[in-house]
């Protein structure tokens, strides 16, 4: 009785609070470690950077027309004021991001339309893995990511390491600043820009996901009417639940149903609870 009066109240609280035309945005940390997700631009994302521990999750509303990114920082200590620094993703000294991440950072990227257009991308290298989960869209609406540990084979030329241990792999554009590496000058376009040995690094452990500017025709997807989950250290597999016309709605062929019973209905009711939807 509990867990139904919960996810009742759960759903009276979205009836009040959802927007027709507004893509829901779940973000949801599997990581065993703290990470501070950054969104830019970030005003509908309670001003472009948080904090998420294990197992913990927070939702957001963005409009049709939102054109952004959202990507987990790592190693972070931040005082009462929002001021520090982080190992991997930083978007300067400040909690609340208004810049993009420095590099290395595993990106969800997203334009928001008629037709949304969304990806995971790793032209600025990598440092935890990501899922982008559409739920209940119209169209192909894959699920789409990195959910591979790329750093135990980061070249060691790429590799950033932090008391001896590889915490994030930088791009080769990022690493050696050249016209080929970065699809840049005489290179940039997609006729002469092509594949490298270290982007088919990238490409290898990540199949669906941007590994160089390029790689449009692998790595874009498009959805219509859909709202998104983002999950950090996640399979694709794993499921994950949103809302969608006052219901909730899990992932996976038997959705809900798949998740009554098991632990994984109590994970997502305890994420919910941390959930800001005002």
């Amino acid at each position: 009785m509990a867990l139904h009066l919960q996810i009742f109240i759960i759903l009276v609280i979205i009836s009040i609070s959802g927007c027709e035309s507004a893509r829901v945005f779940t973000i949801i940390n599997n990581c065993k470690e703290t990470v501070w997700p950054a969104v830019t631009p970030g005003d509908n994302f309670d001003g472009g950077g948080f904090v998420l521990k294990p197992r913990q999750s927070k939702v957001f509303t963005a409009p049709v027309g939102w054109v952004g990114r959202i990507w987990a920082r790592t190693g972070c200590n931040f005082d009462s004021n929002g001021n520090g620094s982080c190992q991997t993703g930083a978007c300067g000294s400040s909690l609340k991001c208004s810049a993009s991440g420095k590099p290395p950072a595993s990106l969800a990227e997203f334009t928001l339309a008629a037709v949304d257009y969304y990806d995971v991308s790793l032209v600025d290298g990598y440092n935890v893995a990501v899922v982008v989960t559409p739920i209940n869209g119209k169209g192909n609406c894959s699920t789409v990511g990195c959910d591979s540990d790329v750093k135990p084979k980061c070249p060691s030329e790429l590799a950033v390491k932090a008391k001896g241990k590889v915490i994030a792999c930088r791009s080769a554009c990022d690493v050696f600043d050249t016209d080929e590496y970065c699809c840049r000058g005489v290179y940039g376009n997609p006729v002469t820009c092509k594949p490298t040995y270290y982007s088919k690094q990238f490409k290898e452990a990540c199949p669906n996901a941007y590994s160089y500017a390029y790689d449009d025709p692998t790595s874009i997807f498009t959805c219509a009417a859909t709202d998104y989950a983002i999950a950090f250290c996640s399979s694709r597999k794993q499921p994950v639940c949103t809302y969608h016309d006052k219901k909730l709605h899990c992932s996976g062929s038997k959705g809900l149903n798949s998740l009554i019973g098991s632990s994984w209905l109590m994970v997502m009711l305890l994420m919910f609870s941390s959930w800001n939807l005002f």
